[in-house]
Order: structure tokens, then C-alpha cells, then sequence
């Protein structure tokens, strides 16, 4: 191993190369930054997901960024008219993508060694672990780990899943003093908080959670945290301060069935307090994505209640989450997989949770419409669908008819949008009898 400054470490990435880089929080940003000083390759191709960071490597000409997860950033470069592409799969998939690329390079953030070597992976599990101790092993791949004392070392379950990296493994070390990844506490809205309010119901006393970010599961984390309710357990692809809020209640137990007394995730992103209070704490466990975001093991955790966001549902069903109007706008992440889990635990329910409606200009919208427009792709799929929440109401729709549906729909729209869908109900009830 040797030890480099991010500018050195850049320089081992060719002109014509292919680099891989974990989602969000486990990005390595002193060397993006560091590659982002060259004004040009021949052809650099980069595989990662939700960057967390403006890095202006993928504005250079010859940089080619293949994303799984858009959020601001990528959005922002592909307005600009940078060479960005979405590559669709989900969460768990990336393994598999990454294996079959099979990057010369491969680079993540981590924490320092330990006195045994280690250094934790920190805040992101994910789908990169196998690629990056497949590089470490082969002496035609590079392997480079930027470190940072202020990442929270982090644990996973050893010794299948250590979540770390050994010294012995790593090519190239780079020593950082960055500011790391920080996600502010998003107040949440009047809008919020009533969709919260709604939700809150279907969280029995000892539900299994998944939450994702923003202020609808800080808003119904918050409620959970103050109600007379407990015996959570944590499943979650992210673990969010919401989730450690729940948690300094006192009303998590985690006996949920699988992996009892252990709140799980894949990565996590949130405040400094959340990061502080993560660092070596024995009640969180990273495990890679392939585990935390299989449906069957989902399932086996008892009462599952996923609650995920959307940006458009239609009078069927259809639940479109990641792009609208043709536009990439995130991405499919675990979406799916955890409705489709839930629907299999004892109890368990998949809460889908989106306002009623969206400015688009200085026109106000409905985000329940009757049927997704041509150009909009869906995430989930109908059957899959069990509960869609705005702030008028929920729509239970898991076991009703196409009719029923549609009806339960349009009841939580916006007022004024709900004549104008109900016209339209006929319509899609007739799909299922055919006329």
C-alpha cells in the first residue's frame, strides 16, 4: 500500500479508463476532485450513483458518468448538457452491473485503520463491496481508499459481512481532511405532516421500518417518537437521523424476527449528530445491499411497514417514482423491493406517500392522474400497490377491484381535482370487464 495525495492518486487513472465509485455518502470526494483538474480524457467512464458533491470531472470532455440514482447533481449536469446516462436497475443490481463492467479502477471513502488494519466502510454498505476486494486481489486493477477521520466507523456482521477493508488490500491510500457528507433535518411542511398524521395509523406496535429521506418520515418518525407506541424494529435500506430520533425514544426494541436486536441498513445519511451518535455503536449493523434489500428477507421481519415516496399514481395503480414527463428524475433504488416485502411479512404493510398535487409553472397539478402519460415509466407496478397516502386521505388499494381502486384514488386527490377524475372512473373500471 502506498499513501498519496489525491493529486498523485489522480494520476493513476488513465486517459482511457473505467472508474467505480460507491453510492452517495461512500464517494471518495478529495479524488474526484483531484480528476476533476484535468481538462480533458480520451475516454473515462464512471460508474456510480447519487453524487453528493458538484465534481466538475463530469464536465470534462471524454467523461462519460453512467448514474443508477439521480438526484440534484446529475440532474443538473444533464440540463447542462454533460455526458450523462442513466443506467436503470435497482439497488441490488449494481453488484452485478459493477461486476460485469468490472472497473480498472476502484475507489471509496473510509475510515482510518484501526490497530488491526481495518478500516470501516462507514456510511455506505451497498452494492461496490465485492468489486472493491476483487480489485484489491487483482494486480491488474487498482484499489484506492481516501480516508477521513471524520467518518463515524461504522460496524457490519463479521465475519460474512465485516463491512471493512484491510490495509493489505489497498493499492493506493489517500489521507483527507474534507468535509464529509452532511444531510440537514428537513423541517417538515403543513403537507407533510398531515400525510404523516395519515400514515401513522398503519404503524402497529412492534411494525419493522424502512423509511427513506425527507420530511414525510421525519414527520411520521417524529410521531412515533412522541406516541405511546414502541417495540420497533429498523430493516432499512437508509438510516436516517429520523430513525436514530425513534431510536433515543426508547422505542426501538428490534424484535422483529431476523437479525433481532440490530437495526439494519445499507448506508445512511443525515446530520453530524447522527454520525456521531453511529460511531461505534453496536445497535446498527451495515450489511450490503443484496441482504438489507431482499424481498424475502424483508418479509421475514415481522410486521414490515415500508414507507417510501412517489411522484405521480395513477386511477390503477401504476406508481411512478422516478421519472415524470420523460424526464430521469432519481431513481428505482429499492422501491419495488421493499412494497413487495412488506406484502409478504406477517402483517406488514407498503405505504406509498406523495401531495396531492405539484406546481408545475404557475399551474397547480394533480400527482393522482388518471392514467401516466406516455412519457412516464413506472416504478412499481399495480399489483404491487397496497396503501397511497396524500394529505386528504389514504387509498387502500391491496385486494379491491380496478373500479375500487380508481374510486379510493380520486377520493384523496385535491378537491378540486376529484369531479374531474371521478369522470373518469368508468372508464378505467371498464379495463377490467373488457367493454
Amino acid at each position: 500500500m502506498k499513501t498519496l495525495s489525491a493529486a498523485a492518486a489522480a494520476e493513476l487513472v488513465r486517459d482511457r479508463d473505467t472508474l467505480a465509485i460507491p453510492l452517495g455518502p461512500g464517494q471518495p470526494g478529495s479524488l474526484l476532485h483531484a480528476l476533476g483538474e484535468r481538462e480533458h480524457f480520451d475516454e473515462l467512464r464512471v460508474f456510480g450513483a447519487l453524487l453528493v458533491d458538484f465534481y466538475p470531472l463530469f464536465t470534462r470532455s471524454g467523461v462519460k458518468l453512467l448514474s443508477g440514482f439521480f438526484g440534484p447533481v446529475e440532474r443538473m449536469l444533464l440540463g447542462a448538457g454533460h455526458d450523462v446516462e442513466f443506467v436503470p436497475a435497482d439497488f441490488r443490481r449494481f453488484a452485478s452491473i459493477a461486476r460485469r463492467l468490472s472497473p480498472r479502477v476502484m475507489a471509496t471513502n473510509a475510515t482510518p485503520p484501526d490497530r488491526d488494519g481495518r478500516l470501516s466502510l462507514s456510511l455506505h454498505a451497498g452494492a461496490t463491496l465485492e468489486e472493491l476486494h476483487a480489485a484489491g486481489r487483482d494486480p491488474k486493477r487498482i484499489l484506492i481508499v481516501e480516508t477521513n477521520e471524520a467518518l463515524p466507523r461504522t460496524l457490519g456482521l463479521p465475519p460474512e459481512h465485516p463491512h471493512s477493508l484491510h490495509v493489505d488490500e489497498i493499492d493506493i491510500l489517500i489521507e483527507s481532511d474534507r468535509e464529509i457528507f452532511i444531510l440537514p433535518d428537513a423541517e417538515p411542511s403543513d403537507v407533510e405532516h398531515r400525510i404523516a398524521e395519515h400514515a401513522s395509523p398503519f404503524i402497529l406496535d412492534g411494525a419493522t421500518l424502512q423509511t427513506g429521506i425527507g420530511g414525510i418520515p421525519n414527520a411520521v418518525m417524529s410521531i412515533l417518537a412522541k406516541s405511546a407506541g414502541g417495540d420497533y424494529g429498523i430493516h432499512s435500506e437508509m438510516f436516517t437521523t429520523g430513525l436514530m430520533r425513534l431510536h433515543q425514544a426508547g422505542k426501538v426494541s428490534n424484535r422483529k424476527g431476523h437479525l433481532d436486536g440490530l437495526s439494519i441498513c445499507t448506508f445512511a445519511g443525515g446530520t453530524r449528530e447522527l454520525y456521531d451518535w453511529l460511531d461505534g455503536n453496536e445497535e446498527v449493523r451495515f450489511l450490503p445491499v443484496d441482504q438489507v434489500n431482499d424481498p424475502g428477507i424483508i418479509a421475514g421481519n415481522r410486521r414490515f411497514v415500508s414507507i417510501n415516496g412517489a411522484l405521480s399514481v395513477d386511477l390503477f395503480g401504476q406508481i411512478a417514482a422516478d421519472t415524470l414527463g420523460g424526464i430521469q428524475f432519481s431513481g428505482i433504488g429499492g422501491h419495488e423491493d421493499f412494497v413487495a416485502g412488506a406484502a409478504f411479512s406477517d402483517h406488514g404493510r407498503s405505504l406509498v406517500c406523495l401531495p396531492a398535487t405539484a406546481k408545475v409553472g404557475d399551474q397547480l397539478v394533480s400527482r393522482i392522474v388518471t392514467a401516466l402519460a406516455c412519457d412516464t415509466l413506472v416504478t412499481t407496478p399495480r399489483h404491487q400497490a397496497d396503501v397511497v397516502i396524500t394529505e386528504y386521505g389514504s387509498a387502500e388499494l391491496a385486494g379491491r377491484t380496478v373500479g375500487e381502486r380508481a374510486e379510493a384514488l380520486a377520493a384523496i386527490a385535491h378537491p378540486d381535482m376529484r369531479d374531474s377524475l371521478a369522470k373518469q372512473e368508468a372508464g378505467v373500471a371498464s379495463v377490467s370487464v373488457g367493454n
